[in-house]
Formats: C-alpha cells, sequence, structure tokens
C-alpha cells in the first residue's frame, strides 16, 4: 500500500500502466517510420502526448495527485542532476567551438590519425575515457564535439561519427570498475567486481575488436575533403585538461566547469573571443540545450507514472512466472532489466530495480553470480545505448543538433554485444 494525501493507492502489476510508453513508441517511432522523415513529429510533442495519457489514466486519485506524482518523477534526483550535466556541457561545447578549440582538436587528430583510422582512432578513445571515467554520458561530452568537427572537416556523415562516439562509451560504461553499474550489478548479485570483469571482458572485448575492424574497413572507403592545416597548441588546452581530469575519475560537473574556464581564458588570451562573446556562447550552449532538457523531464515524469501504477510489476510477474532452466533463468534476467531499462531510460536504476529479482532467480536456479552480474549489467548498457529518450543519445544528439533516430542506425557496438551476449545465454551447455 502507499499513502499519497491521505489517498491510499494500491500498486499491482497492471499491464495497462504501459500504455504512455506504447503511445509514445507509435507517436513517435512510427509516425516517423510511415512519414519517411523523423522530424515530422518533434520528440518534445510525443513524450508530452504520452505524459497526458500517463496522467490521464494513472490510479492516483485526484487530478492534482496525479500530476504532483507526475512532478516527482520529472523532478528526480537522478534527472535533476542529468540536467545540470546538459546545462554545463551545453555551454562548454559552445565556448569551445566558439574559441577554436574544437577546430584546433580536430586537427590535431586529423594530422595524428590517418584517413582510413579515423573512426576506428575515436572509437577506441572512446572506449579508453569510458572505461577509465566509468561514465558514458562524460565520454560523449568531451568526445562528441570533437566526432561532429570531423565530420564537417572530411565528409563523412554526423550521425555515423557521433554513433562511433556512442558506441566507445557504451563499451566503459559496461566494464569500468567505477561504473555505477557495475557496482550495482555485482553487489545486487554477491560477486567481486574483478570476477564479473573477467567474465564481462569474454563478451565485450571480441565485439569491441570486430567494430574496430569494421570501421577500418569503413574508413577505407571514405573520401576525405580534408586540407591540412596548422595545429594550434594553445587551443587544444582545454580539451587535453577535461580529458585528463575525466581520466583522473574528477566530478563530470567539475571537469565541465574547469573545461568552460579554460577555454574562455584561452579564447581571450588569444583574441578569439572577448568577455562578451564567452557569455554569450555559454548562453547560447545552454539555450541549445532546452529541447534535450525538456525532453528529460517528460521522460521522467512519464516513466515514474509507470512505475507508480504497477507496468513494471506486471513485467516482472510474466517474466518471472514461467522459469524451468538455468538458461529460461538468465533469459528471463536479461529481459527483465532489458524492460525496466526501456521503462526508466536509466541502466543504473533500472538495475537497482532488477538486481535484487535477479538474485532470487539466480539463487533459485544456481546460475553462476559471475554470470547473473555480466548479464544484468551488459543488457543494461545494450539497451541503454540504443534508447532515443536516453541520457546517451539525447546528449549525443544535442551536442550535434541532429536526431536521436539518425544515431540509431550506426550503433554498432551495443547492437553487436546484444547479440553477443544472448549468444553467450542461448548456447550455454546447460
Amino acid at each position: 500500500m502507499m499513502q499519497q494525501n491521505n489517498i491510499e493507492v494500491t500498486r499491482r502489476p497492471n499491464a495497462w500502466a504501459l500504455l504512455p510508453l506504447g503511445v509514445f513508441l507509435i507517436s513517435y517511432l512510427v509516425v516517423s517510420i510511415l512519414a519517411n522523415d523523423f522530424y515530422k513529429m518533434p520528440i518534445t510533442v510525443a513524450f508530452s502526448i504520452a505524459s497526458i495519457v500517463s496522467i490521464a489514466f494513472s490510479k492516483g486519485g485526484a487530478l492534482n495527485n496525479r500530476i504532483e506524482q507526475y512532478c516527482k518523477g520529472a523532478g528526480n534526483g537522478n534527472l535533476m542532476l542529468m540536467v545540470l550535466i546538459f546545462v554545463m556541457a551545453g555551454a562548454f561545447a559552445q565556448t569551445t567551438k566558439a574559441m577554436g578549440a574544437v577546430d584546433a582538436t580536430v586537427n590535431l587528430a586529423l594530422a595524428i590519425l590517418p584517413e582510413n583510422l579515423l573512426a576506428a582512432g575515436i572509437f577506441i578513445a572512446a572506449c579508453f575515457i569510458s572505461i577509465s571515467v566509468g561514465t558514458s554520458v562524460g565520454t560523449i561530452v568531451a568526445l562528441a564535439p570533437v566526432a561532429v568537427g570531423i565530420a564537417d572537416r572530411t565528409g563523412v556523415a554526423t550521425a555515423f561519427m557521433v554513433g562511433v562516439v556512442v558506441s566507445g562509451a557504451m563499451f566503459g560504461d559496461n566494464l569500468s570498475f567505477i561504473s555505477d553499474t557495475t557496482i550495482v550489478s555485482t553487489r545486487t548479485q554477491g560477486c567481486k567486481m574483478a570476477d564479473k570483469f573477467k567474465f564481462n571482458i569474454r563478451i565485450a572485448l571480441p565485439v569491441a575488436i570486430l567494430v574496430t575492424i569494421i570501421y577500418i574497413v569503413m574508413g577505407s572507403e571514405m573520401q576525405s575533403a580534408y586540407t591540412p592545416t596548422p595545429i594550434e597548441w594553445l587551443k587544444v588546452i582545454p580539451y587535453l585538461t577535461v580529458l585528463i581530469a575525466a581520466v583522473s575519475g574528477v566530478n563530470v560537473l567539475v571537469v565541465l566547469l574547469i573545461g568552460i574556464l579554460l577555454s574562455g581564458m584561452v579564447g581571450m588570451y588569444t583574441g578569439a573571443v572577448d568577455i562578451w562573446g564567452w557569455t554569450a556562447s555559454m548562453g547560447s550552449g545552454i539555450t541549445n540545450m532546452g529541447e534535450l532538457i525538456i525532453v528529460t523531464l517528460l521522460a521522467g515524469g512519464m516513466l515514474e507514472m509507470i512505475r507508480f501504477n504497477g507496468g513494471i510489476d506486471w513485467i516482472i510477474l510474466k517474466l518471472t512466472s514461467r522459469i524451468r532452466t538455468v538458461r529460461g533463468a538468465e533469459l528471463s534476467i536479461a529481459g527483465l532489466v532489458s524492460f525496466a531499462n526501456l521503462c526508466t531510460a536509466n541502466n543504473t536504476i533500472a538495475l537497482i530495480m532488477a538486481g535484487p529479482i535477479a538474485f532470487d532467480i539466480a539463487t533459485r536456479f544456481k546460475v553462476d553470480p559471475r554470470r547473473s552480474a555480466s548479464i544484468l549489467d551488459t543488457f543494461s548498457c545494450f539497451v541503454q545505448g540504443i534508447l532515443p529518450y536516453g541520457a546517451q543519445l539525447l546528449m549525443a544528439a544535442g551536442l550535434a543538433s541532429i536526431s536521436p533516430i539518425e544515431i540509431m542506425q550506426y550503433l554498432y557496438y551495443p547492437y553487436l554485444l546484444g547479440i553477443a551476449a544472448l549468444g553467450v545465454i542461448i548456447f550455454r551447455k546447460q
């Protein structure tokens, strides 16, 4: 029983609670596919429609109570942290662009990497940074502007280069010892992080190697329109500092603040911007994140209503009701965390919700804790990496000024990771 403004609400498994998610998928994905244009239906409108449905069909009592519950979801602490990161990332991205740091960093990357290794090099860099910092969003913030700059200078599709960054970012999100997903998955399953890593790396590393080869092969066919220009080393300092600070484990908000301050100081020192140009670029960058922030808040409210009304409980009930074998138990764990992630758009929250239930399933059917932890983490990262309304794709799309759907077709690593993880379950010995 749940108490809300003196009204008791019983939360039971309820399939109808998933209606808002279905409305969103139809109004955004299906409509866009039928129209063959992913700009026909703005994602903000699709989430607004789904949000109205979530409030209208909620069992939260009076309308005011239902709206209050929706607002609690939209104002969740994790979402507010995401919004702060989006604000700082927008200011950093626009400031570095205005003072020339992006162009300077792009010139450096193009000078170091052969043309056919650009995509592979960016992917490897994203893998290294993400496994070092344990955050996919932080990796995307750091590398997406550089990827966009490379795309502009070489004629490669922007969505492709951004997809390379997102793919590499999800590699570290899945494997890093300091990633929230690693910590939650191992703690809920009662195994050591090192043991989970050893099992997980056997799935992730071969996929990463295969994706790197794919990028090398694709790079051999790239037609470059790039003309080498002198490298402005001073303007590279903000990006190098941000990367070093991120890899050193500094809080992402502090990293972005350092980047903004350095970009402004270097920009004024080189004459690229004055103080008013610096503040104007920060304001412009923050404003450019407006749609992303709105989508985050709308999604948070809608997904909270799904949880509140028993949608996730219904999924859990259905996935765990017909388990008969160890393979079935592992498939249920994979499906459980995948659906939870689909409904929360946050892999850490999905793991917190699914972890204890997965532990019970694993204990009952004698699933190795290393396997259950690896399955949980891998499938949560697979789903999170391809969600058009997840923080990773929203951030990447916002920084590149493109639709999240455009990026999805280039997410080779998350797709292959999901296939590989599913294969490990299906082709297990017993």
